[in-house]
């Protein structure tokens, strides 16, 4: 269990999708340059099974956006996609939503 304020530590925004590619010698990587709000960042995803790169242009994603940066097959990843499942499925807004909308 978390408290509350655990919770209210995690900065989970909306994103669009603006760029993406299959990370080289890997089957389920992809990175992703996504928009939050004013600032474009880059993230690694393992969702390449289920999504093709050029699908994804202009998606609005949800993202923990306050994920310490980590360095996935030598790339910096700033943040995490949230998705459903072993087989991911991506969550998105059902109505169009501003990216760097914070999720509560």
């Amino acid at each position: 269990m978390v408290t509350y304020d655990d919770f209210a530590k995690l900065e989970i925004k909306i994103a669009k999708i603006m760029a993406a590619e299959k990370v080289e010698n890997t089957e389920k990587l992809l990175k992703l340059s996504i928009k939050i709000g004013e600032e474009t960042r880059t993230i690694v995803a393992g969702i390449a099974k289920s999504y093709a790169p050029e699908d994804l242009l202009g998606k609005k994603i949800v993202v923990l956006a306050n994920l310490e940066p980590r360095i996935i097959k030598g790339i910096e990843s700033k943040g995490m996609l949230l998705a459903a499942s072993d087989n991911p499925v991506l969550l998105v807004p059902d109505k169009d939503v501003e990216d760097g909308t914070r999720v509560s």
